[in-house]
């Protein structure tokens, strides 16, 4: 009977565990998982323990991992494409405008861009290459940077091919190219 009651009263400190990191949505140190479990630090590292365990063996979209920070209950790599499809990237409207720069120009310099946009798409482009959109790569002459889309950006705005944009030179003259007609399938979409 005593194994037996240890056993539940085990099974509900694992529970009760991952709730906290459930809740909490970040690693979690042991003193912590203790703390908020209202036990011992070996108490909390035995449940922990079994609940990791039971993670491990179960056919599950989550589980429970230690990081350099702590310990959290996650999404299983398997599913982070998941994540790309159901949660929508939160971009300002800064952000938003220098991706379809970049997207409509093809490859543009970070000093074209800068001079088009003005100073805070060098903040912008850290954003979007931190979140794949944007790909970077050194100029030969180690300046400054090419910048373009990659195929993370087609696949999440769900775009197969974009219109260039005019000239930079000829937008800085004042001159106007003929602009080109939107490809039929973004045609459609807009009405």
């Amino acid at each position: 009977m005593p194994n037996a009651l240890a056993s539940r009263s085990m099974s509900q400190l694992s529970s009760r565990i991952e709730a906290i990191l459930y809740l909490k949505a970040q690693p979690l140190t042991i003193a912590k998982i203790a703390e908020y479990a209202g036990c011992e630090r070996d108490e909390a590292e035995e449940g922990l323990l079994d609940l990791m365990s039971d993670y491990a063996h179960r056919d599950s979209a989550l589980e429970v991992v230690e990081t350099p920070e702590g310990y959290c209950l996650q999404l299983r790599e398997s599913f982070h494409d998941l994540v790309q499809t159901l949660i929508p990237v939160d971009l300002g409207v800064g952000a938003l405008r220098t991706l379809a720069v970049i997207a409509l120009k093809g490859s543009i310099s970070q000093t074209d861009l800068v001079e088009l946009r003005g100073s805070g798409a060098y903040q912008h482009v850290q954003e979007l290459v931190s979140l794949g959109f944007v790909r970077k790569r050194r100029q030969s002459d180690g300046r400054s940077y090419w910048l373009q889309v990659t195929e993370k950006f087609y696949q999440y705005f769900q775009v197969d091919q974009l219109p260039q944009l005019p000239d930079l030179n000829t937008l800085k003259q004042g001159k106007q190219e003929p602009v080109q007609p939107l490809p039929s399938e973004l045609a459609d979409s807009e009405s």
